[in-house]
């Protein structure tokens, strides 16, 4: 795997079993992503983002294919290896939020660290770390049901990002914020790049991925286009410039 590859995918497919036949939502895809990429995965209704998704977050095996995630092989690891690396090497983000509805925003932040086996003070600096990055510095004592959209998926963001995951994975993160809550957190995306996160992030919003620098595209399971955006650096360069 070349150096600045983080994850390489080689004709993966995924066959689900509908009938006597079933169907492949996804087949042939070959990818690489690289380091520091900043990438929406984009496509209508039915097209395998959400299976794409699934593969690359190793929450679900493929049919077929390699896929190797910073030189590992993926396919012929088992459920707890599985596991680990995920906890270890991917950061979730979801459009739900799927925050723990009794815990704070600190003790939301600091659950991923609980299978490091880290001790509570670590677990505790690191979780406040994360949030002071999000800018919610302010907010760690406060409940789900204090907080706005924003705000709570800018804890999502901080949960994601403190064990510091080698991938940034963002499923429709702002579907459910408004639109200038939307622009917020694109560019609170925006400034984590510039510090060097890689991020990937699954949309059916054209202004989304007009905010990222490489857009991939999805049709019927099958990979039609990977290209650069000329677009985004320069909107990335600007939010970047503004505070978060």
């Amino acid at each position: 795997m070349p150096k600045n590859n983080v994850i390489e995918l080689r004709e993966i497919a995924k066959h689900y079993m509908m009938g006597e036949e079933g169907f492949y939502a996804l087949e042939g895809i070959n990818l690489d992503i690289h380091l520091n990429d900043y990438i929406a995965i984009v496509g209508s209704s039915g097209s395998g983002k959400s299976t794409l998704m699934n593969l690359l977050g190793c929450l679900d095996y493929p049919t077929a294919g390699a896929y190797k995630l910073k030189g590992t092989d993926v396919a012929s690891l088992d459920e707890n290896r599985l596991a680990e690396i995920r906890n270890r090497e991917i950061g979730f983000i979801f459009q739900n939020f799927n925050l723990l509805p009794r815990a704070t925003a600190l003790q939301n932040v600091m659950q991923p660290l609980v299978y490091r086996g880290l001790a509570k003070s670590k677990r505790l600096e690191l979780a406040k770390n994360a949030l002071d990055m999000v800018g919610l510095q302010d907010r760690m004592q406060h409940f789900p049901n204090q907080l706005s959209g924003g705000q709570r998926q800018r804890v999502a963001i901080a949960r994601a990002l403190v064990a510091k995951p080698a991938i940034l994975l963002a499923d429709e993160p702002t579907g459910n914020l408004d639109s200038a809550t939307t622009i917020d957190i694109m560019a609170l995306f925006d400034r984590l790049h510039g510090d060097g996160q890689t991020l990937i992030v699954v949309t059916h919003e054209q202004e989304i991925a007009d905010r990222c620098h490489r857009v991939i595209t999805l049709k019927d399971g099958h990979l039609i286009s990977d290209e650069y955006n000329k677009i985004a650096s320069t909107t990335s360069q600007k939010s970047a410039a503004s505070d978060v």
